[in-house]
């Protein structure tokens, strides 16, 4: 992966073969109808007026209403998607195959490919110490171009932070962004950017409000090193997103088990919020082999389509 990045065009090339080869076509046909237009499942009832189709008028309401209505059908392959990618300091670390960073572009440009369909957009959201740099949509493949080889890096160490937007506000953007219905995808390690593991975190009600309109996908990035400490003595830890140095002994069981407790529990939390938001959750960590793990929820929601959310519906909350 580290290879990959010192060549940004071949990185894209061999992405493009994994997905052609392994996910292409996934999210063609399966988005359940995201967007209202011309398809084959009645969608939404609404007054008739000139240009809609005449054989869709439903005359039980028409007669019952006094006006006439027409049932407006699902979309079956146009697509709107934005993406937001994590790369907070937190994101640029790695133990193993890859840093979670590199994952999580990785992931991010595959969903572009794999969206890339006739009608269909991918937007972008890039969260890094300086803020939010905001994409307007395109299609997929550019999307996963441009993050592979052309967007510039994001600074790594807290020092480089500005008063920008947290992973929360973000994701109020996010939301802000387009207000027709579609898929929204969430990459990031789910860290607590303050150092604090207050519960609940403070992205979760946005996160509900987001799956309020649109079908949302997070993957959360992890590494091993994060989920247990190895006995190496005495060391100095560096917090990423604060700046903050911390000296642990940890050949000491004790704060080896209460890491990996506080740990677990983390996890646990956040997979739990997810799911209660209404969201497809995938935890994808540097030692895995992300793309496997992508085909396979890709499918499971190809298997599975959620209910499409009208207009109507989501006019509500």
């Amino acid at each position: 992966m580290n290879a990959a990045r010192r060549s940004p065009d071949g990185a894209f090339r061999r992405l493009d073969l994994t997905v052609q080869r392994r996910v292409s076509g996934l999210l063609q046909g399966e988005t359940g109808g995201l967007r209202l237009g011309p398809g084959s499942d009645a969608e939404e009832l609404v007054p008739y007026s000139p240009g809609h189709d005449v054989r869709r008028i439903d005359w039980n309401a028409t007669a019952r209403l006094g006006d006439p209505h027409v049932w407006l059908t699902q979309a079956e392959h146009e697509l709107e998607t934005w993406v937001l990618v994590d790369r907070t300091p937190s994101m640029a670390f790695g133990t193993a195959l890859a840093e979670k960073v590199e994952v999580a572009e990785a992931t991010v440009s595959a969903i572009g490919i794999v969206a890339d369909g006739p009608g269909n957009r991918v937007g972008l959201g890039i969260l890094d110490a300086g803020g939010v740099r905001w994409r307007p949509p395109t299609t997929g493949r550019r999307v996963a171009r441009r993050l592979l080889t052309t967007e510039p890096p994001s600074p790594r160490t807290a020092e480089a932070a500005t008063a920008g937007p947290t992973f929360a506000a973000a994701l109020v953007e996010l939301g802000r962004r387009a207000r027709i219905p579609g898929l929204r995808v969430i990459v990031s390690d789910l860290l607590p950017a303050d150092g604090t593991w207050e519960r609940p975190l403070d992205w979760e009600p946005p996160l509900r409000r987001l799956t309020a309109r649109h079908d949302v996908i997070v993957v959360e990035i992890v590494d091993p090193r994060e989920l247990d400490l190895p006995a190496v003595g005495h060391v100095t830890i560096l917090d990423p997103e604060t700046g903050r140095q911390h000296e642990v002994d940890t050949s000491d069981p004790r704060l080896r088990a209460a890491y990996a407790e506080a740990m677990r529990s983390l996890r646990e939390h956040n997979a739990e919020a997810v799911r209660a938001a209404g969201a497809d959750h995938l935890r994808v960590s540097t030692d895995d082999d992300w793309a496997r793990l992508l085909i396979r929820l890709l499918r499971r929601r190809a298997r599975h389509p959620r209910p499409a959310r009208s207009r109507a519906a989501t006019a509500t909350h």
